[in-house]
């Protein structure tokens, strides 16, 4: 798979407050909420960037589950298997950074977010991250988590120090839907949840191709497996 060009913002993580809340497994309009951790990340933006710094801490944040097979917090591993947590690469391992993903279909388009082994030790990701929008200066999400591209393979990576995988995120224009039904909001960003995970990163993106749906009903993203490039 050719490298996309990273023409975003990279973003190194950093340990900030745990205050975030995740999502479960719910229907639409039911969603369910435990407290957990959030790791956030800070950046400075690049010559050209839109991006903006990211919150340093996170205010009790809100998280809405998307329908059944949506991202909510920890992704999804795949196959229901929990897999080895001892080898499984850690938020405090990773680092973050968004590039270009390719074109959409007609009124969407891809962002892929590039997740790279910055421990020490080899460890290994496998399935489908948890993704949302995240606002409000403060990491509230924003409008549904990403569904999931049950399409795409899933297999495990061993991720040596410094080696990296992506998932692209397909993100669907918010004037495809009725203003009064989507209710545009700009975004700080996305919460990241590495699959397996019950802490998140940060990644600030900021701009019109960034913009949600605060209506948690209108399901505007998926995302694809972790796959290496």
């Amino acid at each position: 798979m050719k490298r996309p060009i990273r023409s975003l913002v990279p973003a190194a993580v950093v340990v900030a407050s745990f205050a975030v809340v995740l999502s479960g497994c719910s229907a639409p309009g039911g969603p369910e909420t435990t407290a957990a951790p959030t790791v956030t990340v800070t950046a400075s933006p690049t010559t050209g960037s839109s991006a903006t710094d990211s919150p340093t801490s996170a205010s009790s944040p809100t998280a809405t589950p998307g329908p059944d097979g949506a991202s909510g917090g920890g992704g999804d591993l795949g196959d229901g298997a929990p897999g080895d947590a001892a080898s499984r690469c850690t938020v405090g391992e990773l680092t973050a950074e968004i590039a270009d993903g390719g074109g959409g279909a007609a009124g969407s388009y891809g962002v892929a977010i590039i997740l790279t082994n910055g421990g020490q030790r080899s460890c290994t990701l496998q399935g489908w991250p948890g993704v949302s929008f995240v606002g409000d200066g403060n990491g509230t999400q924003i409008g549904a988590s990403a569904a999931l591209d049950r399409s795409t393979p899933h297999e495990a990576h061993a991720l040596a120090p410094g080696a990296e995988v992506q998932t692209i995120v397909q993100i669907a224009q918010t004037g495809n839907y009725d203003a009064s039904e989507c209710r545009p909001q700009a975004t700080d960003g996305f919460r990241v949840y590495p699959p397996g995970s019950l802490e998140s990163i940060f990644v600030p993106a900021s701009g019109s191709s960034f913009e949600a749906c605060a209506n948690a009903r209108v399901q505007q993203m998926r995302v694809s497996a972790l796959a290496t490039f």
